[in-house]
């Protein structure tokens, strides 16, 4: 088992890290990316100096280490939301404070509207179809109602 850990040379390295992100492609979670940038690393390493293994294995923990924090730091900044779109991803409240006419009347609380292409659900008082309706409230698909 000794032998093993005496005979880590570069070339190791350089397919260990190969090899993690290749498995990256099949298991995605963007976790095995980062130790195979850290395996990669310490080839390179190894190609400018010649560590003992001992060195090479605490360099490659301390790069995998390091890669969480700035792991974190890249995906915090990324999924920051758009200020130029800040209806991404929330179409419904979009909605809100615009007028439509009703498709199928409110009865017993529940009604249509035809938004572009698609047909919504409406809550609110009772009223008949072709009123003029303003969306009040909207939470995911569900879209509350006040007569226009």
């Amino acid at each position: 088992m000794s032998d093993m850990f005496v005979t880590l040379g570069t070339w190791n390295w350089l397919i260990f890290g190969v090899l993690l992100m290749a498995l990256e492609l099949l298991a995605p979670g963007i976790f095995l990316f980062w130790l195979g940038l850290a395996a990669l690393l310490v080839g390179l390493i190894s190609f400018v100096v010649a560590p003992g293994w001992q060195l090479q294995i605490l360099l490659f923990a301390l790069f995998a280490i390091a890669a969480v924090p700035l792991w974190r730091r890249l995906a915090r900044a990324n999924a920051a939301p758009s200020q130029d779109n800040p209806f991404l991803n929330r179409r419904s409240a979009a909605l809100v404070g615009r007028e439509f006419t009703l498709e199928k009347p409110i009865v017993g609380g529940n009604g249509t509207v035809r938004i572009d292409d698609t047909v919504w659900r409406v809550a609110g008082p009772d009223t008949p179809a072709g009123s003029r309706v303003r969306i009040v409230q909207a939470e995911g698909a569900h879209l509350t109602v006040t007569a226009a």
